[in-house]
């Protein structure tokens, strides 16, 4: 990932201001429940959970839970869960109108996840350059309007100093062209909960923020991962195979060679569907070899006189099929750093991390997002979005369950 590939991606950390925060049901009915291992009853997160014959989903948090909101219009569905190396589950309209309490989706480890493949004569690169020939037909070919969910949360050590979230809406051209030019965001509504400490304080910026889903699409934006011209900054290695959604799918490792650029690359793997040859799956964090480049492609903004020392910055892509397209399902990031100020011996760590989950798409919508009311490529959420202390805000939007740890968090904060 080079310094020009996601530099108008953007997340403030700048904890001055306090606020309200508070977490609501909404008033339609509702499918709560938690998604576990069937074999060791452990809680698995980023569970995608959706409802079939419609565009409606969402993901589990750490702690497993998840809860997803009906239309009116929809009768008591059945759910459907996958994840990575387990065997997509299913619980119908029945099972859940049963249960007078949270529901659990147990789902299956699937055995044969290890097994080896040989494919192209052992040769991955092969591999990657026909999907991305093979882009055009796999993706959207025409413009689809997203509604997507967003958090991001900023911590100092093991405290939550900042949290922020959004309702957005996302307009995406087609696929037959890897740009991003005409891709655009906007923000809903959104809310934010800040830190009063003045210890707290951080004015950085980093990158982040709620255009996640245009710049970090690896497969529309070819500058997000790689593209062919810098194939051949990289190694390629077959991994083993994995399931996602009862599908087979190609695991490709990637490294850096050892090449001077001036921008970082990236390392981490690739998932490829055997049958269609669409990337399902992109896990991958940049090189901290030369903390000189991480710095200048992480770091966009700081105070005078404070040193950044960037740790890790690392990335999850998702793409879900539905109807032989494949679409955005899911982006995370995650960036660790240090900060410290000159003449001070010890220096403070931070985690930022962002989520996005896309809850509903509409295909060929003739609503779009004019460029006055999209988000800026310099957009920060912080700078716009409102405090306060709604119990019935998110109303009827599926969102992202707040963790137990999140929840705690919220509450500490509420009481400065």
């Amino acid at each position: 990932m080079n310094n020009n590939n996601l530099k108008m991606l953007f997340l403030c950390l700048t904890f001055i201001l306090g606020g309200m925060f508070a977490y609501a049901d909404g008033s339609l009915k509702s499918i709560s429940g938690i998604a576990k291992d069937r074999s060791t009853k452990k809680k698995l997160e980023n569970v995608s959970i959706s409802i079939p014959g419609t565009n409606i989903a969402t993901v589990t948090n750490e702690d497993g839970k998840f809860l997803i909101k009906l239309p009116d219009n929809i009768e008591m569905p059945s759910l459907k869960a996958d994840l990575i190396g387990y065997s997509t589950s299913y619980l119908s309209a029945e099972e859940i109108a049963k249960s007078d309490k949270e529901i659990t989706i147990m789902l299956s480890p699937l055995s044969n996840t290890l097994k080896e493949v040989t494919v192209y004569g052992g040769q991955p690169r092969p591999l990657i350059e026909n999907a991305m020939e093979k882009i055009p037909q796999n993706y959207s070919d025409s413009s689809s309007l997203f509604t997507a969910f967003y958090r991001e949360t900023i911590q100092k050590g093991k405290r939550f100093i900042g949290i922020s979230e959004a309702m957005t809406k996302i307009y995406k051209k087609s696929y037959k062209t890897r740009t991003i030019d005409s891709d655009r965001v906007k923000v809903i509504k959104g809310r934010k909960l800040l830190s009063q400490k003045s210890s707290d304080t951080l004015a950085v910026k980093i990158l982040g923020g709620p255009t996640l889903p245009v710049i970090l699409d690896v497969v529309k934006n070819e500058n997000a991962l790689f593209n062919k011209n810098e194939l051949d900054y990289y190694d390629f290695k077959m991994g083993k195979i994995a399931f996602v959604d009862d599908r087979p799918q190609y695991v490709i490792e990637f490294s850096p060679k050892k090449v001077i650029l001036p921008y970082p690359l990236s390392k981490g793997t690739v998932m490829i569907d055997c049958e269609s040859l669409a990337f399902t799956r992109a896990d991958f964090e940049m090189d901290m070899s030369d903390k000189n480049k991480a710095t200048s492609s992480i770091l966009r903004k700081k105070p005078a006189g404070l040193k950044f020392k960037p740790q890790e910055a690392s990335y999850i892509v998702t793409y879900k099929l539905q109807d032989g397209k494949s679409y955005l399902n899911y982006i995370s990031s995650k960036t660790r750093f240090k900060c410290d100020w000159k003449r001070r011996f010890f220096s403070s760590g931070y985690t930022a991390r962002a989520e996005m989950v896309m809850v509903d798409r509409q295909d060929n919508s003739n609503e779009k997002i004019s460029r006055k009311e999209a988000v800026k490529r310099n957009y920060i959420l912080d700078d716009t979005v409102e405090s306060f202390n709604d119990p019935d805000f998110w109303k009827d939007y599926n969102i992202i369950e707040p963790t137990e740890s999140l929840d705690k968090a919220v509450y500490k904060l509420k009481k400065q």
